[in-house]
């Protein structure tokens, strides 16, 4: 039988999860206003969909994929090298405003995750300063 999940493991899952996410946001946001040739060539914004991992009384999170979500939006450019035949050209499906939101919150959510790992590594120490 396996231990319970610590303190530490649930943080450090949520930590990697966050991580993730982070850089999904990130290469949506290199992608952002790419174009393309054809549909099936533009990019569509990474999204990572996470599951609750059960563990005896713990919880914590899991990645379980990263999905492609978006429509690339069809433009009119004849004059752009990867227009098709029509002169239309497909660009990336990511919107920029929203991923800043969410690198703001990844972040945060990142940043809370540092914390209770340090305040838990704080409280271990004491209990261990008290048995001097």
């Amino acid at each position: 039988m396996k231990p319970d999940l610590s303190t530490f493991d649930i943080a450090g899952r949520a930590m990697a999860a966050q991580l993730v996410r982070m850089n999904a946001i990130a290469s949506n946001l290199a992608n952002a206003g790419s174009v393309a040739g054809s549909e099936d060539g533009a990019y569509r914004a990474l999204k990572p969909v996470f599951a609750t991992r059960y563990d005896g009384a713990a919880a914590t999170v899991d990645v379980a994929r990263v999905a492609r979500t978006g429509t690339p939006e069809k433009r009119l450019q004849p004059g752009h090298p990867l227009a098709d035949a029509s002169g239309h050209v497909w660009v990336a499906a990511v919107d920029p405003n929203q991923e800043m939101v969410e690198m703001v919150e990844t972040a945060r959510q990142y940043a809370n995750n540092v914390e209770v790992l340090s305040t838990a590594r704080g409280l271990a120490l004491d209990t261990l300063r008290l048995g001097k």
